[in-house]
C-alpha cells in the first residue's frame, strides 16, 4: 500500500508516520486484499489538529474521511474511524462494483474554472454580466452509473458529484438535498 503523510505548517514525525502506515494497512486490509493509495494530510486549525484521509481503492473509488481533535493521534484516528464506517457500510457494494466493472472506471479530464467573488457594493451595477475567471484547472469527471456516482458522492462526502452517465455518455449530477434524499439531474431524460 502506498501512504503518503504530510503536514501543513506541522512537522510529522517517524513516530506518527509509522502510526498512520500501520493503521491504515490494517484499515483498509480488513475490506481489500489489493493495495490501495492513501494520502494523509495534517494540519493545524486553532487550537485543534486536523487530519484529512483520502484513500483511493482498487475499485477505482475514493474515500474522503476529515476529522478534528485536541491532540494529533485522536484527529487521525477519527478519521480512520470515519473511513472504516464508510467501507463497512458499502462494502458489499464496494465488492459488487468490482466484480460486476469489466473496465476500470474511467475518468476524463475536463476544463475547470475558479471565478473571482463580486466583491462589489450591492448598490452599484456591475459593469459586465462576464465573470472574471482567476484560475484554471483540470478535473477529473469519472464515467459511472447512477448508483456508483451516488456512492463515490456519499464515499467522499462532497455535497454534489458531477459524473458521465455510463448509460448514454450525457453529464449528470447527483447532490445531497435540503430534505436529505439524493437529487439526480439528467438533462438528457428532459427531452
Amino acid at each position: 500500500m502506498h501512504i503518503q503523510v504530510s503536514g501543513k505548517h506541522i512537522d510529522v514525525g517517524d513516530a506518527l508516520r509509522t502510526h498512520v502506515e500501520t493503521s491504515l494497512v490494517e484499515s483498509v486490509g480488513k475490506y481489500f486484499e489489493r493495495p490501495a493509495e492513501a494520502i494523509v494530510t495534517f494540519s493545524k486549525d486553532a487550537h485543534e489538529f486536523v487530519s484529512d484521509l483520502s484513500v483511493h481503492l482498487p475499485t477505482g473509488l475514493n474515500v474522503q474521511a476529515k476529522s478534528r481533535a485536541n491532540e494529533i493521534y485522536a484527529a487521525f484516528e477519527g478519521s480512520v474511524d470515519r473511513m472504516e464506517k464508510q467501507l463497512r457500510r458499502y462494502k458489499r457494494r464496494l465488492k459488487d462494483h468490482h466484480r460486476s466493472r469489466e473496465n476500470p472506471i474511467e475518468t476524463l479530464g475536463e476544463a475547470s474554472y475558479i471565478l473571482a467573488a463580486n466583491d462589489h457594493d450591492e448598490e452599484m451595477e456591475p459593469e459586465s454580466l462576464q465573470p472574471v475567471i482567476i484560475a484554471e484547472m483540470e478535473t477529473k469527471v469519472p464515467n459511472l452509473s447512477v448508483g456508483e456516482a451516488v456512492m463515490q458522492m456519499e464515499l467522499a462526502g462532497a455535497p454534489l458529484l458531477v459524473f458521465r452517465n455510463e448509460k448514454h455518455g450525457g453529464v449528470n449530477v447527483v447532490y445531497t438535498r435540503e430534505d436529505g434524499n439524493i437529487g439526480w439531474i439528467d438533462p438528457r431524460n428532459s427531452q
